[in-house]
């Protein structure tokens, strides 16, 4: 699936059709650069599972955790910018995360791609200008 955002707003919106059709154990690798839109696109991954919208950036907190109490599903927001090897990636605790109540948002996961799971749900995310973004989803029937 591809679509081309011309907003913000129109990223959250269309996040917010994805985070509908997630479910617990499911684990999103985005693919883009700084500024692609990544968190943008969590914080509407989160609007769509019922859990709201205080997502912000996991830079410097390597993962920012987001529950609701209405839903049973937790998300959790990753930031692998800094991880360099598996040993870097065991220290987080990383592996802890993955269980059937939890959802889980990857940034940077170019860092750690030998380390997904097989069923993981790709989203690249192009910047074509300021408020421009393609954003293209692989790795589930779900979202073609």
């Amino acid at each position: 699936m591809r679509v081309v955002t011309n907003s913000p707003e129109e990223t959250i919106e269309f996040a917010k059709s994805v985070g509908k059709k997630l479910k617990g154990g499911d684990v999103i690798a985005y693919i883009g650069g700084l500024g692609a839109g990544k968190t943008t696109f969590t914080r509407g991954l989160s609007i769509g599972l019922g859990i709201g919208d205080t997502v912000t950036s996991p830079t410097f907190a390597l993962v920012n955790e987001y529950r609701s109490d209405s839903s049973d599903v937790t998300l959790y927001h990753f930031d692998m910018y800094r991880i360099t090897s598996s040993l870097d990636l065991e220290t987080t605790g990383f592996y802890d995360y993955m269980d059937d109540n939890n959802i889980m948002a990857v940034e940077w996961s170019e860092n750690i791609r030998d380390s997904l799971p097989e069923n993981t749900v790709f989203i690249k995310i192009t910047r074509l200008s300021d408020n421009k973004r393609e954003i293209e989803i692989n790795g589930d029937e779900r979202f073609g």
